[in-house]
């Protein structure tokens, strides 16, 4: 299996889609930014093009972590080692078998939105608890993530 920088990228740039409407005004960005004390004045002094290059290279490690998560045949290349060439007959073939089992988008879809619940909201959550931010504000950051974490699944399993 190779690695696929591309679906990397694609599901990294999907964040910022997904951000621009889940933080519009008209849908969680005015409550967002009650609950979290920014202000407009905040966000007029910032460097918005730094701001959006970090997320989006954040976003691009989450997407290599969910690669794991989200296609199976990693964990067949684990249990062997990680490297192929040194791999049994018997792997070859079930990957001859098996090689493209479950690479679809909604199965992505489905484990990143497991791996959203269960990694992404509980991280935000906690942060959330120990910052004294209200439930508001961890159920629209946690529920950006878990969408986020959605699409790049889908992107990243769909991705061959």
């Amino acid at each position: 299996m190779e690695i696929n920088f591309l679906a990397f990228l694609a599901a990294a740039l999907s964040t910022l889609l997904v951000g621009f409407v889940w933080y519009h005004p008209k849908v969680f960005g005015t409550i967002w930014m009650k609950e979290s004390g920014m202000t407009e004045d905040k966000m007029k002094g910032s460097n918005m093009p730094v701001i959006f290059g970090m997320a989006v290279f954040y976003a691009f490690l989450i997407a290599i972590v969910l690669q794991f998560l989200v296609i199976h045949q990693w964990g067949a290349l684990g249990m062997i080692g990680g490297d192929p060439t040194l791999a049994k007959p018997s792997y070859a073939n079930f990957m001859a078998d098996y090689g493209t089992a479950f690479r679809t988008f909604k199965h992505g879809m489905l484990h990143g939105f497991m791996a959203g619940l269960f990694l992404a909201l509980p991280i935000v959550g906690t942060n959330a608890l120990f910052e004294r931010r209200s439930w508001k504000y961890t159920l629209i950051s946690g529920g950006f993530w878990i969408v986020c974490f959605v699409l790049m699944g889908g992107i990243i399993c769909a991705w061959e």
